[in-house]
């Protein structure tokens, strides 16, 4: 790496308000935990399980490096690319992070009983979610907004916010907290297909352009040698293939396990019928006679 290289990459820089939201979390989990659950548990509810904790920590972990330095300030002040980059993570890492490690009675306690509750299962069923979710990353490609939210701090927060948002509600029939409002396994890798689409009509048309189309990114100083439009076409290919392989691949994966339960269902099942089988064919070949059913009053 050269001096200019070295040079670009941007200095640390303090981010409270991301630290806050971390410990606000933090503070939120650990509350749940020792005040909450054992209310929940002596009431006979379940408790917080050892996974829904490590995807907690996991998610925590997750946030800070896509929200701190130096991820943060390269998505802001350098490399588009490297901007796609932390938008996958809010929309199709995070999000579902989050949701596994959320007790149901923990998320029916934040969503209460009221007009939130009614809102949020009209918009998180698949369709309306899919919707929302899919003008969402098309608007947030939209180089006006792209720009904006590059010079303008409260734009780019907001952005963000959104993004979270939109996702966690996308996600939610697939791995939410509440059993009613999840969809069933084969329903569940059809919406995340559809959900790696609509995402690569922006993605082909960034990877494509031989214009520079976000122009708040041309500008110095130069990070690892990538020209605005390389970078550009650099971060069109990280949506199409990163985001889409991933997808797939959580669709492969839930395949899989899909098909080993419905293996084990029948499994289970001609288990519980061959005995009967094999019995009845004993009966039949020693007495010559089909076996008589059971409670039969013949004879």
């Amino acid at each position: 790496m050269t001096l200019a290289q070295t040079s670009a990459f941007p200095a640390w820089q303090p981010h409270p308000e991301v630290w806050l939201l971390l410990a606000g979390l933090v503070g939120l989990g650990l509350y749940a935990s020792r005040v909450i659950q054992p209310t929940v548990v002596a009431a006979g509810g379940a408790g917080i399980t050892a996974a829904q904790k490590r995807w907690f920590v996991f998610g925590i972990a997750l946030l800070w490096l896509a929200s701190d330095w130096p991820v943060h300030d390269i998505a802001e002040e350098r490399l588009y690319s490297v901007h796609m980059f932390q938008h996958l993570l809010y929309t199709v890492v995070i999000p579902p992070v989050f949701l596994l490690a959320t007790p149901e009675w923990l998320g029916r306690l934040i969503l209460g009983d009221g007009a939130v509750l009614r809102i949020f299962r009209r918009v998180a069923r698949p369709i309306p979610a899919a919707i929302i979710y899919n003008v969402v990353v098309l608007v947030t490609h939209w180089a006006w907004l792209v720009n904006n939210s590059v010079r303008y701090g409260p734009i780019h927060y907001t952005v963000h916010v959104v993004v979270v948002m939109t996702a966690l509600i996308m996600w939610t029939p697939v791995c939410g907290p509440f059993p009613e409002m999840r969809i069933s396994p084969p329903a569940r890798m059809i919406h995340i297909f559809l959900m790696s689409i609509i995402p690569t009509i922006p993605a082909a048309f960034l990877t494509t352009s031989d214009n520079l189309i976000y122009t708040a990114y041309d500008h110095g100083p130069r990070l690892w040698g990538l020209s605005p439009v390389e970078d550009q076409q650099a971060a069109g290919l990280m949506m199409k293939l990163t985001g889409g392989f991933y997808l797939w691949g959580l669709i492969l994966i839930m395949f899989t396990r899909w098909v080993g339960r419905e293996n084990r269902a029948v499994g289970k099942y001609r288990g519980t019928l061959v005995p009967t089988v094999a019995a009845e064919t004993r009966e039949t070949s020693e007495s010559g006679l089909p076996a008589e059913p059971q409670g039969s009053n013949a004879g």
